[in-house]
């Protein structure tokens, strides 16, 4: 029995050994490089261009993979490279239509939210709320000052749920 006790002793000194606090890794510094990246990076302009640009992307591809859904009417009466052709041109239309929409919009939410957070000093909901608002607002404002704040309230909800789905300001 004594050879029991000796197997136990040991193999709760083991699990002792295993159940040690993880070790705290000092702090680190930024880099000149890495600083420098941050001060390019919360400038309100290269963001909203890099938003932009990014929207646009996002905007061609999904006109592409949508216009390639559409179908002619006179499907029937037409040869295979006539759909072809047809097809061609519509995802053409559709993403650069689709581009375009993205663009502004990324380009236009980033601006305003970037604006408003440097306005306010914080980082928060409201400016996504803000943010979404002039992004609706100015996206519908062809239609009329109704469609203006429809669009300004549809998106400022849009941009909340976004905002809450993703738990950014948490």
């Amino acid at each position: 029995m004594s050879s029991q006790n000796k197997d136990s002793a040991s193999s709760t000194g083991s699990s002792e050994e295993q159940q040690k606090p993880p070790q705290i890794e000092p702090i680190r510094l930024p880099t000149v490089e890495e600083m420098r990246g941050q001060d390019i990076w919360n400038n309100c302009a290269v963001r909203s261009v890099v938003s932009g640009v990014m929207g646009g992307g996002l905007g061609l591809f999904m006109g592409l993979f949508l216009g390639a859904l559409d179908n002619p009417l006179m499907q029937e009466e037409m040869t295979g490279r006539q759909m072809f052709i047809y097809q061609a041109k519509q995802m053409g239309r559709r993403s650069w239509s689709s581009c375009k929409a993205f663009a502004l919009m990324g380009l236009v939410f980033s601006a305003a939210e970037c604006v408003v957070e440097k306005a306010r000093a914080k980082h928060d909901t409201t400016n996504t709320v803000v943010a979404g608002c002039v992004t609706g607002g100015t996206i519908s404002a062809r239609g009329g000052p109704k469609a203006a704040c429809a669009g300004c309230a549809g998106f400022a909800a849009f941009s909340v749920l976004i905002e809450k789905f993703l738990d950014r300001h948490a």
